[in-house]
């Protein structure tokens, strides 16, 4: 690409009215909040879109997004506003509270039926594939227990990383030794040091694109547990509570619901109970 091109699209800015084009499109479908104070941002992570698709102004981009080819773009855009941040073993509570009682529950109450979880707003995997490692950690002292872990995300992007399940060893830090050994393998390649999940973990795992503000959630199965946490966060209340509603519908009664630390279900009209703070059963 031409040097001058190159410096149309970095000094490329975003205006007001596309900004509010495109924020209001971003809320409306997809349920993502853009105050004017993300406006910045947004322009930082569509330069790389521009720089892509050799579009050297945000108003051509805009039309292109809106227009008649702009679906599969939409997707692209996405991946890019979207934030995934997450790590292994987040919220250990969730675990421990996993564990000790919703496995011995199930165990008991399900004979050799498979337990459920739906990991929404899953990133790039690290929250299924510690459910995975959990679980799997419990077979030891529950030899019948069976589980399925299906996954989703709104980015593409970051389900490919989730499905490759490699990670830079940083990301591990502070995991027990024992279960980096057991279920994680090492590169080769010490210039660029990494782990992968070990096939059997990798196996437990579904994943799916999922827009959580759709009207309903293509998913034919019924769910144990719903792992929804900080997902949430960046929706207003309505939106979350509607959100909410809809996720029950895949959860089956007694089945259990958790959300993340900084997030609540006070003042929503929702099928859920709360056991423990971010840990509910649906009704």
């Amino acid at each position: 690409m031409q040097l001058q091109r190159l410096h149309e699209i970095f000094s490329a800015k975003l205006s007001d009215e596309d900004f509010s084009k495109l924020s209001e499109f971003i809320y409306h479908n997809y349920g993502i909040k853009m105050p004017p104070v993300k406006k910045i941002m947004l322009q930082g992570r569509l330069q790389r879109r521009l720089r892509e698709l050799d579009i050297t102004s945000f108003k051509e981009y805009v039309d292109y997004v809106f227009g008649p080819n702009g679906e599969d773009e939409v997707i692209h855009m996405m991946d890019v506003v979207s934030t995934n941040k997450t790590d292994f073993f987040r919220e250990p509570i969730h675990f421990e509270f996993l564990t000790t009682v919703v496995v011995p529950e199930f165990v008991s109450n399900n004979g050799k039926q498979s337990l459920k979880i739906w990991s929404a707003g899953c990133s790039s995997g690290e929250e299924p594939y510690t459910i995975a490692i959990v679980l799997s950690e419990c077979k030891e002292k529950y030899p019948n227990l069976e589980f399925e872990i299906f996954a989703s995300d709104i980015s593409t992007r970051t389900l490919q990383n989730a499905i490759e399940a490699i990670y830079k060893e940083n990301r591990v830090e502070g995991i027990p030794l024992n279960i980096l050994k057991k279920y994680f393998l090492k590169s080769k390649d010490r210039t660029n040091p990494t782990v992968r999940l070990i096939p059997e973990i990798r196996r437990k795992v579904t994943y799916a694109r999922i827009n959580l503000m759709d009207e309903s959630y293509n998913v034919s199965d019924m769910f144990d547990v719903i792992f929804c946490r900080n997902v949430l966060i960046y929706f207003d209340r309505p939106t979350q509570e509607k959100v909410i509603n809809k996720l029950c519908t895949k959860l089956k009664n007694g089945g259990y619901f958790f959300l993340g630390h900084s997030e609540s279900i006070t003042g929503m009209i929702t099928p859920l109970k709360q056991l423990k703070p971010t840990i509910f059963t649906k009704l």
